[in-house]
């Protein structure tokens, strides 16, 4: 089955199309395409948060999540001061 691995950055993208067996877990995936070692918080599945015994469908989309630069609330403070 046909499975995309996904990480992004401002302005950039990287993806990596795999084919998996059936049954194949997010953890399969993330060694599949390289990946596992990079550094993340954790992955999401079409958005829905996931861990790596996440069971994977035909078609899905992982998408490995980056830390946070900043926290959110941080941020609107200082939009907010303009």
């Amino acid at each position: 089955m046909r499975v995309e691995v996904i990480r992004a950055w401002p302005h950039r993208f990287e993806s990596v199309a795999l084919e998996v067996s059936a049954g194949a877990t997010v953890a399969d995936a993330l060694a599949a395409s390289g990946f596992a070692d990079a550094e993340h918080t954790g992955v999401a599945v079409h958005g829905v948060n996931a861990t790596s015994a996440t069971v994977l469908n035909e078609g899905d989309r992982v998408e490995v999540l980056r830390p946070l630069l900043i926290d959110p609330k941080e941020a609107r403070r200082r939009r907010a001061r303009g």
